[in-house]
């Protein structure tokens, strides 16, 4: 009896106790909510806000698990100037402002931080893109971030090959981290920037960059801020002087011969600057090495059928180069020159 009654004590002893702990700390959630909810509520309007500015953010959307990934001055933002040290254009070794040198005119920034096959390819497909609308006004730029700036400069020469004639193309001067003003992020591979009167307009920080996936996001700003259609990747590889992708985005089937690479041929042909002199001596080198040269005959033609098909000869070089652009198409359709296809 005096055992259980005990018990009876001691359990409502631990009943008074768990009542006087519930009670205090619900006399704290009020002051809790006043601090969660402000937090919790601005994040969601913050997050609202940033879906609702205008312009394109690569990666500021994560997917579910993922980070969100930035480099340099956001959409909206103003692009500030920035010196480089410029490579292959320039005779020797200059130092100059693609910022200022654009004035307010679209500007196409790339930043190369890893230099690897994605890297370069993409670099080098965008470019080429880029240098073909220098006559709408673009300035296109590629500033690499190395480690080390002499072994970076060396290094630029080096794969040059690889590279898009014409475009300014060199070293950041402060190395791996790029201009301190432009806030980059060393652990992207490249980052694209999109601007014009002073400020940027599209933003890309890409980690692992593919052709297929990232390309033609970029591309439709900067189609969009050119005026024009968006160029398929067929267009871009064209240019760049690149055999197409079997299929959908996958390599040349094992076993096919390699197209050959006309790059050296047709770039002097298709610059912007180029004096009708100069286009017709490409031109010729061209068709002299078309004659002595079966495949690359072929692969002329076809270069020159698949631009007229898509509607963008005027995007390639001037009136004489594209002249004898339409000229090769025609005589790849016997006479008579491919109409454009519908987009």
């Amino acid at each position: 009896m005096i055992r259980c009654c005990c018990w009876v004590v001691r359990g409502v002893g631990q009943l008074h106790r768990n009542v006087v702990v519930g009670l205090f700390f619900c006399s704290l959630l009020p002051a809790w909510n006043a601090w969660t909810l402000p937090n919790v509520m601005g994040s969601a309007v913050q997050d609202v806000a940033a879906g609702e500015a205008g312009g394109t953010q690569q990666d500021a959307v994560a997917e579910p698990g993922e980070t969100p990934v930035f480099s340099g001055p956001q959409v909206d933002e103003a692009l500030p100037s920035f010196v480089f040290r410029e490579l292959l254009v320039a005779e020797a070794a200059e130092e100059i402002d693609l910022v200022a040198r654009a004035a307010g005119r679209p500007l196409l920034l790339v930043f190369v931080h890893e230099v690897n096959r994605p890297s370069i390819g993409f670099t080098r497909m965008l470019t080429g893109y880029g240098h073909s609308r220098a006559s709408d006004g673009l300035t296109t730029g590629v500033v690499f971030l190395p480690e080390d700036v002499t072994a970076g400069e060396a290094e630029v020469q080096r794969i040059r090959h690889a590279l898009t004639p014409g475009v300014p193309t060199g070293v950041a001067l402060e190395g791996r981290e790029g201009p301190g003003s432009l806030g980059l992020n060393r652990h992207v591979s490249l980052t694209i920037l999109l601007a014009r009167e002073g400020k940027v307009l599209a933003n890309f920080a890409l980690v692992q960059p593919s052709l297929q996936v990232d390309l033609p996001r970029v591309l439709e700003p900067l189609a969009k801020m050119l005026g024009g259609p968006v160029p398929t990747l067929a267009d871009l590889e064209t240019l760049s002087g690149q055999a197409p992708m079997a299929g959908r985005g996958g390599p040349a089937a094992p076993g096919a011969a390699a197209a050959p690479n006309l790059r050296p041929l047709l770039s002097p042909l298709i610059r912007r600057d180029a004096t009708e002199e100069a286009v017709q001596r490409a031109a010729e080198a061209v068709e002299q090495a078309a004659a002595k040269d079966e495949a690359v005959r072929k692969e002329v033609h076809r270069i020159a059928t698949t631009i007229v098909r898509a509607g963008v000869v005027e995007n390639y070089g001037t009136p004489a180069a594209q002249a004898y652009l339409r000229k090769w198409a025609a005589e790849a359709e016997g006479g008579q020159e491919p109409e454009p296809s519908s987009r």
